[in-house]
C-alpha cells in the first residue's frame, strides 16, 4: 500500500493521539446537505472534524459556475486552521466507505502544496476492523493559519478544454455513472451528456468489493487499457462537480501514474455556457 497518500484502518488507529495527524469526516449527500453532519455527530472516529462538501471544501456558487466551485485559498486555509491542522501534520480523510467525497479534500490539500491521505474503505472499514466510534463534536484547539499558494498547473478550465475539441492535447475522462455520461438519465444537473471526446470511468471503478482501493498494479493495467499511452499531463478529469473527478485523479495517482489535472467545474459549468457543444452516447 502506497502509505503517502493511502492509510489502513489499523495505521490509522496506530497514529491516533501521537499529534501527527488530522483526521477528516467529509460525509455528505446530496439528496440531504445536512445528513452528513448528522452522522458524524453520531458516530465518528476519535477526535475527527468535519468537512462539509459546500460549506468548507466549496466556494458559493455563481451563475457562471458549476456546484462546487473551489474554495478561496484564505478561506480553506481558515478551515484548516479551525481543526487545527499545521503543516508538520498529516491530514487523513475519509467518508462513508468510496472515499468520493474524502478524495475532494484529498485532492485540495494538493492543489494547495499540502500532504495528505485517505483512509482505505472510510468509516465502513474501520468499523469492520473493530475500532470504536465516539459522538458529539470533539474539542480542538485551533491552529495558527497557514497561508496557502494554489498550484495553477494542477487545473484546467472550461476554455482550455473548448480550444482542444477535435484535438488531442487534452483528453477528458469523465467519472460520472456510465447512464449520466451518455445522456440516458441525468439527476441532478439541467441537461445531459457528456464534454465531446471525453471518456468514462465511473469512480465506483477503482474499488474492489468492500470499498477499499483496487491493488496499484490493477490500476495502471486498467487505466491505460482505457488511455493507452497517452501522455498523462494531457489527461483532465471532469465528473458533476469536481468531486468524485477527484477519486480517478487520486487512483492514477496511486497507480503510478501522476501528473493528471483536475477541471473542477466539471459538467455543471460546462453546461452553463449554451454555445459549448455536449455529446450524448456511449
Amino acid at each position: 500500500m502506497n502509505s503517502n497518500i493511502l492509510v489502513s484502518a489499523a495505521e490509522l488507529e496506530a497514529r491516533l493521539g501521537d499529534g501527527r495527524s488530522v483526521v477528516v469526516d467529509c460525509r455528505f449527500e446530496m439528496s440531504d446537505p445536512d445528513k452528513g453532519r448528522a452522522d458524524w455527530l453520531a458516530g465518528h472516529i476519535p477526535g475527527a472534524a468535519y468537512a462539509h462538501l459546500d460549506h468548507d471544501l466549496s466556494s458559493p456558487v455563481t451563475a457562471q459556475t458549476g456546484r462546487h466551485p473551489l474554495p478561496n485559498p484564505d478561506r480553506f486555509s481558515a478551515y484548516l486552521a479551525s481543526i487545527g491542522w499545521t503543516r508538520d501534520t498529516l491530514l487523513v480523510a475519509y467518508d462513508e466507505g468510496s472515499n468520493a467525497v474524502a478524495s475532494r479534500l484529498w485532492w485540495l490539500m494538493k492543489y494547495f502544496g499540502q500532504r495528505s491521505a485517505l483512509l482505505d474503505g472510510g468509516l465502513t472499514a474501520w468499523v469492520a476492523a473493530g475500532f470504536s466510534l465516539e459522538s458529539g463534536a470533539p474539542q480542538r484547539r485551533a491552529s495558527k493559519q497557514t497561508a496557502l499558494v494554489a498550484d495553477p498547473d494542477m487545473a484546467v478550465d472550461a476554455a482550455a478544454i473548448v480550444r482542444s475539441l477535435g484535438g488531442d492535447a487534452l483528453l477528458v475522462l469523465d467519472a460520472r455513472a456510465s447512464q449520466r455520461y451518455s445522456g440516458e438519465m441525468e439527476n441532478l444537473d439541467s441537461r445531459a451528456g457528456h464534454i465531446p471526446g471525453a471518456l468514462n470511468r465511473p469512480f465506483g471503478s477503482n474499488l474492489a468489493p468492500g470499498g477499499r482501493f483496487k491493488a496499484p498494479q490493477e490500476l495502471r493495467e486498467e487505466f491505460a487499457k482505457l488511455l493507452g499511452n497517452r501522455d498523462t499531463t494531457g489527461i483532465v478529469h471532469s465528473c458533476g462537480s469536481g468531486v468524485t473527478a477527484c477519486h480517478n485523479l487520486f487512483a492514477m495517482e496511486l497507480a503510478g501514474m501522476g501528473g493528471t489535472r483536475l477541471y473542477p467545474g466539471s459538467w455543471s459549468e460546462w453546461i452553463r455556457d449554451p454555445a459549448r457543444p455536449i455529446a450524448t452516447g456511449s
